[in-house]
């Protein structure tokens, strides 16, 4: 029985019932006729409370077990029902499995993020961590369970590959340092698995990929990492309408089922925000999605020009986060997605419209913190496909299987990339994204 599952069922607890619990220490206080120790066992950041009573705190050197040491106990519960926590488990055995040395770097005073950067491997000890990895964990299974109860099936994205999916050339090269390449030619850490997830849409219709993807962009900001994870549906038969709706109710699903799952996290982390976290993904869950052209979305936003760094607002900007919050936090009050974005900022692969200037493209925002998702109907076309890549200086050759299939009973097909660090940002109202994944890899800086 984890500490989760007594939370979660507290009304069948019964007094006295015998309970072993492993964990690791929280706090320790007391004297020698009474001592209190915390303990978390990682299902949630719900803790336990260990009483160990008389003769045994001597015979256990209770007061000797240090904050963040691993212990076992065994006891009965007692159940608290009036007190602050519901239940506490009353020691007859415990075992203290390993306790830390004196240079523990996670102590009670207050810990900065910056520092807790330093010690990614136990950096996870702490409340924030604890709760913000556990909604981690959550919206992977629930993005999971989504597709796999609405027929999709899963496909492993290769990670080393020979195509820059974005054409933005930040890609990082796979390089074993001798002087003939290791795959006799260039090899790359993938930026997407798009394109790869395209190839077998045509074929099982309704696919996606969850991996983690690469990008060698020089940015130190709180929302860039070399290394992240993406979700990555891709539908054949589908065009943008039917895709922007899936990307809806995948994300009204996932959010929905993690804030019912793990209340105590939500509550911890709505806590450092004011109160406002759940709130602001209650409304987001509750709200309509609105869709509005591009060209609309510059209209709206030139009259509020005066609130932005970047104050030019014309068709072809590609919109800034300041301009996707403004539009989503005040204009719409809500997510909202932007379609018929020009051909000139979007990627190759997009379907190109009929007025020779946009793509069948959107972007859905989400109030705080602006993009959430990107995606298109893909360039179905043969013809149309070679010609913006020659335009765009993307050579044909390593995308010629890319090209073919358009050739060998292709359906037309739609899709889009969710960044799962920010969805994670979203959910937990963490303003880092190195803050919403174990191990952060940035420009400049591998730990461990």
């Amino acid at each position: 029985m984890t500490i989760k599952t007594m939370y979660l069922d507290i009304e069948s607890l019964k007094e006295k019932q015998t309970v072993t619990v492993e964990g690791w220490v929280i706090s320790n206080r007391g004297n020698d006729k009474i001592r209190f120790i915390t303990v978390n066992d990682g299902s949630s950041i719900a803790n336990l409370q260990l009483v160990i009573k008389g003769e045994l705190n001597a015979k256990f050197a209770a007061d000797a077990i240090s904050m963040g040491a691993s212990i076992k106990a065994e006891g009965e519960l007692h159940l608290t029902p009036e007190a602050k926590q519901p239940f506490e488990l009353i020691v007859n055995n415990l075992v203290l499995i390993n306790n830390v040395a004196e240079d523990f770097p996670i102590q009670k005073k207050e810990t900065t993020l910056d520092f807790l950067r330093e010690i990614p491997h136990l950096r996870h000890r702490t409340n924030l961590f604890r709760a913000v990895m556990l909604i981690r964990n959550s919206l992977m299974f629930e993005i999971h369970k989504y597709f796999q109860t609405h027929d999709f099936i899963n496909i492993a994205a290769p990670i080393i590959t020979s195509n820059d999916g974005e054409g933005a050339g930040e890609t990082l090269l796979v390089d074993d340092e001798s002087k003939d390449y290791f795959f006799k030619q260039k090899a790359f850490l993938g930026v997407t698995g798009q394109l790869h997830a395209e190839s077998y849409a045509a074929g099982f219709k309704k696919v996606y990929t969850f991996a983690p993807t690469f990008r060698a962009e020089n940015s130190h900001t709180s929302r860039h990492l070399a290394e992240f994870w993406m979700v990555e549906p891709e539908v054949a038969f589908y065009e943008l309408k039917d895709i922007i709706t899936l990307a809806d109710d995948l994300l009204k699903k996932v959010i929905s089922n993690t804030i019912k799952n793990y209340p105590a996290e939500m509550e911890y982390l709505n806590s450092l925000q004011d109160g406002q976290l759940i709130p602001t993904l209650e409304k987001f869950l509750s709200k309509g999605l609105t869709v509005m052209d591009y060209r609309q979305v510059v209209e709206e936003l030139k009259p509020h020009a005066d609130k932005f760094e970047e104050k030019d607002i014309h068709f072809g900007m590609d919109l800034a986060s300041e301009h996707e919050k403004y539009l989503s936090d005040k204009i719409v009050n809500g997510p909202v997605a932007v379609i018929n974005y020009p051909k000139d900022i979007k990627a190759f692969y997009m379907y190109q419209n009929d007025d020779d200037q946009t793509v069948a493209a959107f972007d859905l925002l989400v109030p705080g913190i602006g993009e959430l998702i990107g995606g298109s109907q893909r360039e179905s076309r043969y013809e149309k496909l070679v010609k913006r890549m020659t335009e765009l200086n993307i050579s044909q050759e390593p995308l010629q299987w890319y090209l073919d299939l358009r050739r060998f009973g292709y359906a037309p097909s739609s899709g889009f990339g969710i960044g799962f660090e920010r969805l994670v940002m979203y959910v937990t109202g963490v303003s880092n994204i190195r803050d919403v994944i174990p191990f952060p890899r940035v420009a400049g800086q591998v730990k461990m």
